[in-house]
């Protein structure tokens, strides 16, 4: 289990900075089963999740939206019949911060619960 799981987002301002390359390389080998994409010239990370059915998939997507609302920090998550693809990164400051990595642990963990 990672580290990031235990470790709570703090709060971001508009002026935060991102991570730097060297973060992100070592955040990003915490939470390796998860891409980092660019949509519209802002990093994200990006993972599928699989299920046997809808209702699998729908129970995951609660419990991350309840992640998210307990936190304050919140992803893009598209739910289709057995699977879930979710999101995350800043808004605010347009790209990856290191609270990104810490929800990325924290959805794979609610994702091993499910299974």
């Amino acid at each position: 289990m990672s580290g990031l799981t235990e470790q709570r987002c703090e709060v971001c301002t508009s002026d935060a900075p991102t991570v730097t390359d060297e973060e992100k390389r070592t955040l990003h080998n915490e939470v390796q089963d998860w891409s980092i994409t660019t949509v519209d010239g802002e990093e994200r990370l990006r993972r599928e999740f699989k299920f046997r059915n809808f209702a699998q998939a729908l129970i995951f997507t609660y419990r991350v939206g309840d992640l998210a609302e307990t936190e304050g920090h919140h992803p893009v998550i598209l739910l289709e019949y057995g699977k879930a693809t979710v999101s995350w990164w800043t808004h605010k400051i347009g790209g990856l911060h290191k609270n990104d990595f810490i929800m990325a642990a924290r959805t794979d963990t609610v994702y091993r619960e499910i299974q």
